[in-house]
């Protein structure tokens, strides 16, 4: 094994990282959550990754965002992820497809060559298409509900969809698998009640209708626990 998973090994033993060296997973979306859970699968030794992402960094992003610097305002987010992840591992198989996930694009790039996926993204209608596509290819796939409007680190958590509280997105997800008839969904969420008073509409451009107000940590936080999801089912998966 290379050198700097030493300590990675110490943990994970032998076979461990060689699990995590031959696994391959999806990423979509790699702004305030996907950033940070790319960065930690990367971390751990996962062989082989295709990052998901067609957004450029804006400065408003620089509060809670891995690729956000005021160096790096206006460039493409999936290339300065992508860029410090081989940096990270630089044996990494690294595929990055720089778009926005359409509908049917969703169809096209889930496919049973991953271990898993991570759907980062936030907006409504191509999440709830990536999920499809994951759960009628059953492929594993954990989803990031929403981050905004939170503040207690402690109220994060995973559980199936239907055991969430206190998450518009979640409800409004739950609304909509039903009526495809997908009943469980594993995501990562926070049942801390969101504070209205931080949401702002938007122009409705890329799915997106409206936000709330973000903080530094909690998009890492959700990250994290995807991120941790993923490794702790690769360690184990004979």
């Amino acid at each position: 094994m290379a050198e700097w998973t030493e300590r990675a090994e110490l943990l994970f033993k032998k076979e461990g990282l060689e699990r995590l060296k031959n696994a391959n997973i999806l990423i979509v979306g790699v702004g305030g959550v996907g950033s940070f859970a790319a960065e930690f699968i990367a971390r751990a030794g996962v062989g082989k990754m295709t990052i998901v992402d067609g957004d450029v960094v804006d400065i408003t992003n620089i509060n809670r965002q891995l690729p956000a610097l005021h160096s790096t305002v206006g460039l493409p987010k999936i290339d300065i992820v992508g860029n410090r992840l081989l940096d990270i591992n630089p044996e990494l198989k690294l595929t990055k497809v720089k778009e926005f996930l359409s509908p049917e694009r969703a169809f096209e790039i889930v496919t049973d060559e991953y271990d898993y996926v991570l759907d980062c993204i936030d907006s409504l209608t191509p999440k709830l298409n990536l999920i499809i596509a994951a759960k009628r290819k059953r492929v594993k796939i954990i989803s990031s509900m929403g981050a905004g409007g939170k503040m207690e680190a402690s109220k994060v958590k995973v559980a199936d969809i239907n055991n969430t509280v206190n998450c518009f997105l979640a409800k409004a997800m739950k609304s909509k698998l039903k009526a495809v008839k997908i009943d469980k969904l594993k995501v990562v969420f926070s049942s801390e009640i969101q504070d209205e008073t931080s949401l702002k509409m938007t122009d409705g451009s890329n799915f997106k209708k409206s936000f709330y107000g973000t903080n530094s940590y909690m998009p890492g936080l959700f990250g994290l626990y995807a991120a941790e999801t993923v490794i702790r089912y690769l360690l184990k998966k004979e």
